[in-house]
């Protein structure tokens, strides 16, 4: 009896724990990349994303008046203010501040209230647990003040900076705009171009009878397993020999001939399983191929067109490599996403609040293709699997 058809199995349990698991595993990357997208540089560096609803313990950096906010008293210079609350980019009054240092060795050498003594015994500083201070110096002060590193408790704090820098900064090589738009200039006609290439090319080899179609179905499920790096350069030189070079003609012809096998593969497997009594009466009642494929085999065929247009979004969207060999100009005019990414890996290295706005941005718009087609997806990839 333990084997009876129907009988609910022993181990449902551990396949619902391996569904929570492996849930878990690709949703807390992308929950962190979106709160610490909405984070200070700071507060990335002093705690994880995970604790960013509650108080931390932050080195704040912080610098003093200058040479125009000094006061000649007697015989030294001295610079008061509040460092608090003196600019826009002050931590402002609900931080509290524990101990503080005039060097980045010793950061927190000193507790609130005591006078530190530097620079040869020429310059001392005050801090006060509100943030105001009394900076002085025997001699003249030089254009910008002093900086001060402070160890003090933040509170909770988000911010849309991030993205008003990422999206709208008026430098080309900080702006993810325009990468934005030229990543859905090359993505929408590379994934609509093989779609429509491949529906008809699988309609042919699925329902319509001429020489050599078995040995097309063979060369289509080889060329599955041809990397595409051994074509890049080989495709490189073709589009140059005919005059394409590099821009976006050439990458959508270059995706498209990537993509193809696999559409071709997976639309044929699913028109293979209709009903051939469909496709019979409609040719018995005189409807053309042409008829046939327009008005019965697409609709059927949309779970199957769905998914692979997921996969070759994905791929398209998240693509570097091609984009460098086909598209990537010296002007940076036709940049995508993943190469500007790269660009701020490099410029802004410490940046981590800029590089995750940057990346969740990137990653935003597959998301929202995912969820709205993620019903299709598992339809169009059992295709053909079962009669």
């Amino acid at each position: 009896m333990e084997y009876i058809a129907g009988r609910k199995s022993s181990l449902t349990w551990a396949v619902h724990i391996s569904v929570v698991a492996l849930v878990a595993l690709w949703l807390f990357p992308t929950v962190g990349l979106l709160v610490s997208s909405f984070r200070t540089a700071d507060q990335i560096s002093s705690s994880g994303w995970w604790k960013s609803i509650f108080p931390s313990e932050q080195i704040v950096q912080m610098r003093t008046g200058g040479a125009d906010a000094a006061v000649q008293e007697n015989d030294v210079w001295v610079v008061t203010g509040n460092l608090l609350l003196d600019d826009e980019t002050s931590p402002g009054a609900d931080v509290n501040l524990t101990r503080f240092g005039v060097s980045s060795r010793e950061v927190d050498a000193y507790a609130i209230g005591e006078t530190a003594t530097f620079a040869n015994d020429k310059k001392t500083f005050t801090m006060e647990a509100d943030g105001t201070y009394r900076f002085t110096s025997v001699d003249e002060l030089k254009s910008r003040g002093q900086r001060i590193f402070a160890t003090a408790t933040v509170p909770p704090k988000f911010t849309l900076a991030n993205y008003k820098q990422v999206l709208i900064s008026g430098n080309r090589t900080d702006s993810m705009a325009k990468a934005f738009f030229n990543t859905l200039t090359v993505t929408i006609p590379a994934t609509v171009i093989p779609i429509v290439i491949a529906a008809f090319a699988a309609y042919a080899l699925a329902w319509m009878n001429f020489p050599g179609r078995a040995l097309l179905v063979a060369a289509v499920v080889a060329l599955l397993v041809v990397p595409l790096q051994l074509a890049l350069i080989p495709l490189l030189k073709l589009h140059l020999g005919i005059g394409i070079g590099k821009g976006y003609l050439g990458v959508w012809l270059a995706h498209t001939g990537f993509g193809l096998p696999l559409a071709i593969y997976l639309l044929r497997n699913y028109m293979v399983g209709l009903p051939s009594d469909i496709i019979e009466n409609a040719k018995v009642d005189g409807a053309t191929d042409f008829q046939i494929f327009t008005k019965i085999i697409l609709p059927l065929s949309f779970p199957a067109l769905a998914s692979f247009a997921i996969f070759q979004f994905l791929w398209t969207w998240n693509d570097l490599l091609v984009a460098k060999v086909f598209l990537i100009d010296a002007s940076g005019e036709t940049t995508v996403m993943t190469n500007q990414i790269v660009e701020l890996l490099g410029t802004r290295g410490g940046n981590w609040e800029i590089l995750a706005t940057a990346a969740f941005v990137s990653i935003a718009v597959p998301l929202g293709v995912f969820f709205a087609m993620q019903r299709y997806l598992v339809r169009g990839l059992l295709a053909g699997s079962v009669k």
